[in-house]
């Protein structure tokens, strides 16, 4: 199956169960999914039979109220089957809204708080390097996380160390939870600041796949961190959520599952 084929069923995927457990943040989940295919499909060495294996590499979700992005991408890449997504925000489930303590297998980190993520991988991609060994750590930042002064400590710190093995990729999609990013905070020019901070940055289309690969091989060739700054697209895939920042909580009934569905053509 091809990575967009893919990235549709998980959209698909992502609006259905969003449906039948009346969870929100639809709207971010379907804005970092090629990121997500990108990571998972690609780029990390990771065994969904042995997800805890020592020399794989680790994903940090930044911007926790995506977790079901995370949950289904995990699913279709093999670490639990697709129908136990549907617990997703239930009572006792392990997929919780935002991932927690008891989240299942191939969720590295709780992120219930914004902000947090980016000093996790840090922390651990300078143990790894001290220790001698390859990991790398991914992690991906809402642009409105980006609020977060957390986020600028932890971009210093590994600016300032250098941690080749680290990448950011912030999902870059204008909105957050009360209004347009760059209108509640001043974040333009956003490549400036992470190379000010020490980062190699670089600025893609956070829909196009192939760039994504193409970005994310080359990081970790540079002597400093790497920061992607993906532009894209709230609600991306389904034409009557994007740019529609009502879907950072509205639940879509049927119909408009329905729709979604011949929309992505899964």
């Amino acid at each position: 199956m091809k990575y967009t084929e893919i990235a549709s069923q998980i959209r698909y995927t992502l609006c259905d169960v969003s449906s039948k457990t009346k969870t929100p943040h639809l709207g971010s989940c379907l804005s970092c999914v090629d990121i997500l295919v990108a990571l998972y499909w690609e780029i990390m060495n990771i065994d969904p039979k042995a997800p805890t294996m020592p020399e794989r590499d680790y994903f940090l979700l930044g911007k926790g109220h995506a977790a079901s992005a995370l949950y289904t991408a995990l699913a279709y890449r093999g670490y639990f089957s697709i129908g136990s997504l549907y617990q997703h925000g239930q009572t006792n489930s392990q997929f919780e809204e935002h991932p927690g303590i008891h989240a299942p297998a191939g969720v590295e980190t709780v992120s219930g708080s914004l902000g947090h993520a980016l000093s996790l991988a840090a922390g651990m991609a300078l143990s790894t390097r001290l220790s001698g060994k390859e990991n790398r750590f991914f992690t991906l930042l809402g642009d409105g996380e980006l609020n977060e002064g957390t986020i600028w400590e932890a971009a210093m710190f590994a600016g300032g160390k250098k941690l080749s093995n680290l990448v950011a990729i912030v999902d870059f999609n204008k909105l957050q939870g009360t209004g347009e990013s760059c209108e509640i905070m001043h974040l333009e020019p956003l490549e400036d600041k992470w190379s000010a901070f020490g980062w190699h940055t670089i600025r893609v289309d956070g829909h196009d796949i192939a760039t994504l690969i193409s970005a994310l091989a080359d990081a970790g060739k540079h002597d400093k961190p790497t920061c992607i700054i993906a532009d894209t697209v709230k609600g991306k895939g389904i034409s009557f959520m994007e740019n529609d920042n009502n879907w950072h909580y509205r639940i879509p009934k049927a119909e408009e599952v329905e729709k979604a569905k011949q929309e992505l053509s899964v």
